[in-house]
């Protein structure tokens, strides 16, 4: 996941935000367990509120189905 993170954190540096949502879910599907893809759910899910994404609805089930939201 280090190749994941440097682009995590690039994109923070450039605030891409848009690009954030899209790796804090890649980073969630490649977790190896619920409370640490949950933790990157949250995140994407938070940006994607922040600036409407099309996502939002899609992460809000994805919580929602384990019992986060």
């Amino acid at each position: 996941m280090d190749a994941l993170d440097a682009r995590l954190l690039d994109a923070h540096a450039r605030d891409d935000r848009a690009g954030l949502v899209t790796l804090y879910a890649e980073a969630a599907d490649a977790s190896p367990d619920i409370d640490a893809a949950c933790f990157y759910l949250t995140h994407a899910y938070i940006y994607a509120l922040e600036m409407n994404h099309h996502a939002v609805t899609a992460l809000h089930a994805r919580l929602k189905q384990h019992g986060r939201v």
